[in-house]
Formats: C-alpha cells, sequence, structure tokens
C-alpha cells in the first residue's frame, strides 16, 4: 500500500520578498511556522546562509529562537546548520540552551557546505589547519557525544548541552552524506529541491548501508521537495515561476529578492538558463491538490520515503500559506 498520511514538515530560507525588508521577511517566517503549526506539520527548519542580501537566515540559531518563541507545539531547527562554519562546541551549547528552554522540540539537522561562496567561507571559517569540510563526520560525532549522556562526556562539556539529546539529522545532496547517515544510524534528510540528480541513488545507499543506532533502530528517510499548489494547475504553474525566477538568480550569480510571478518566463530567460533551472528543480510537485496528490503517489511508489518537507517559494504570503494547507490536505485525507 501506498503511504501518503506520512509526516510532512517545511523548509524556509527565509527571503526577503520584493518591496520588503528584512524585518518583514523575519515577521513572516515566524507567521508561517505559526499557520504550518495550526495545520498539523511536523517541523519547521530554517536553512543557514551567509553574505545573501536577499535572505535573513544566517543567523540561524537566533532565528530558530524567535521561531520556537512564537509557536507553541512545532518543532523548531536547522536544515541546516553548516558544520564547516562552526565549531562543535559551540553549536551544543547553542541548542543546548534552547532545548533546555525548549524540551523536546529543537532539531538539529547537519550540512557540510559552507552555506555561501568561497571567499566568505573563508572569512566564516573557525580554523586555518584542517579543512573542516574534510572532518564534518568526526564533526557530528563530537556533538553526539556533546549533547549525550553525562557519564560518556569527556573533560570539555557542552552547558547546558549535556543529556538535552537533540536529535541530529545528516542532510545533503550527494551519495557522500548518505553514506555517512547510514554509518553513524541517523535520519538522512536529501535536497532535492535544488539539488536532486543524485538523489534515487543517495536512498537506496542509505537504506542498504544503515546500521541500527541508540539513536534509530530503522532508516528514516526524508526528502526536501518544492511544492506549489493552487486551486488550479494553471494557476500553480504561473506561481512556479517565482521559484523559477529564484533559482536563475543563483545561476546569473544575482542578489534579487523574491520575485513575484511572471505570464512569459520564457521571456526573461535563454534556453541554457532554462535547461539549468529546470535541471535543479526537476524533483518539484506542482499543480492543483488533486494533481500533486497524483504526484505524491508517483513519488512514493517509487521511494516511500518517511517524510516530506516542503520549500514553497510563493510571492503572495496568503498564497503560499494555501499552499501548504492544500498540501497538508493530501496526506491528511489519508488517514
Amino acid at each position: 500500500m501506498t503511504r501518503l498520511n506520512i509526516p510532512v514538515s517545511v523548509l524556509d530560507l527565509a527571503p526577503i520578498r520584493q518591496g520588503e525588508d528584512q524585518l518583514q521577511a523575519i515577521e513572516a517566517t515566524a507567521q508561517l511556522a505559526q499557520a504550518t503549526e495550526k495545520m498539523g506539520y511536523q517541523r519547521y527548519w530554517i536553512a543557514e546562509h551567509h553574505n545573501s542580501p536577499t535572505l535573513v537566515s544566517s543567523a540561524t540559531a537566533i532565528l530558530i529562537k524567535h521561531v520556537l518563541e512564537q509557536t507553541e507545539s512545532i518543532r523548531v531547527g536547522s536544515g541546516g546548520i553548516m558544520l564547516p562554519n562552526h565549531a562543535p562546541l559551540v553549536v551544543a551549547e547553542q541548542f543546548g540552551t534552547m532545548a533546555t528552554l525548549y524540551p523536546d522540540r529543537v532539531d538539529l539537522g547537519l550540512g557540510r557546505a559552507p552555506g555561501t561562496d568561497l571567499l566568505t567561507a573563508n572569512a566564516l571559517r573557525r580554523s586555518r589547519g584542517n579543512d573542516p569540510v574534510h572532518t564534518f563526520p568526526s564533526d557530528v560525532q563530537s556533538l553526539l557525544n556533546y549533547l549525550g549522556p553525562v557519564d560518556e562526556q569527556g573533560h570539555v562539556k557542552a552547558y547546558p548541552g549535556v543529556a538535552t539529546h537533540v536529535p541530529l539529522y545528516i542532510l545533503g545532496s550527494s551519495t557522500d552524506s548518505a553514506k555517512l547517515a547510514a554509518d553513524l544510524g541517523l535520519p538522512y534528510v536529501f535536497a532535492s529541491h535544488f539539488a536532486p540528480r543524485h538523489m534515487s541513488e543517495a536512498i537506496e545507499i542509505y537504506r542498504d548501508h544503515f546500521r541500527p543506532s541508540r539513536y534509530l533502530a530503522e532508516p528514516y528517510m526524508v526528502v526536501c521537495l518544492n511544492v506549489i499548489i493552487a486551486e488550479t494547475d494553471q494557476e500553480a504553474e504561473r506561481e512556479l515561476t517565482t521559484t523559477e525566477q529564484f533559482f536563475l538568480n543563483v545561476i546569473r550569480g544575482e542578489t534579487q529578492p523574491l520575485s513575484p510571478p511572471v505570464d512569459d518566463i520564457e521571456s526573461i530567460w535563454t534556453p541554457r538558463e532554462k535547461m539549468a533551472v529546470q535541471t535543479m528543480i526537476n524533483q518539484s510537485w506542482v499543480g492543483s491538490q488533486a494533481s500533486v496528490r497524483d504526484q505524491m503517489v508517483d513519488f512514493q511508489i517509487k521511494y516511500d520515503v518517511d517524510e516530506i518537507m516542503a520549500v514553497s517559494y510563493i510571492f503572495d504570503r496568503e498564497k503560499q500559506t494555501r499552499s501548504y494547507q492544500l498540501f497538508k490536505n493530501i496526506v491528511t485525507e489519508n488517514q
């Protein structure tokens, strides 16, 4: 039987919309978290990005804390903390403090990329010695230790943090991250919303190599997708042009705010740019509620994942909220 009644969650990069400022973007993040909490979403994650004038998620832990303050029950976390930019002890202290304030509501998703350009990554880098990208596996292990049982701590401890057992998730868009998550027995989140190329292979590797651990008895596979749902297929396709413009900016190296949908996207990009954008977002669910349900059925027949994390770059906030409600309807109607 095809599983549709699975947890659904939100990933937010906290973008600044055209005509708005940074404060309004932060307010929009909290408001969307409140709305999706009422809908019954499982978790609300915020992604770390630096030197991006159209995103307000650089101080990720602070923004997570703000969303925790503005909500009551939804899990809130990082999608993810880019570990090359941070000392594991500091991350453990930050998330341990939040877990102390908000018990059983904090998640810690971890990525091995810097989440920015090379010059900014060098400015963020915590040391000039070993490349922290290559120390990612040992840094994850350090975090597991810092947040773990009291009797397994070394001399250096995270206060608060010890024994908070903040759940860790490995994020990735490659087979390397899949193998690491499997080896450590941790949940795995694949970033199909911008890098779907290796998704099938990564899912297979994670499941085939998974080692049961104190954290998980069985693999737990989350896939992050762009999800755009509207009242009709045609309206959803038009709303998708906001997402397409977002990734077109990435390809061009431009820093435009989140833009309204357009009627003729073909007039904006070149054939080569179109191909590049569509390669990045070819794992997107777009259409009416009925159409996206069919897309979800097809996906689950093939992959049978445990959770979907939805990214919805929709310019109009009310339409964005509506899209999340329609998506939740799909899984709710199959309970």
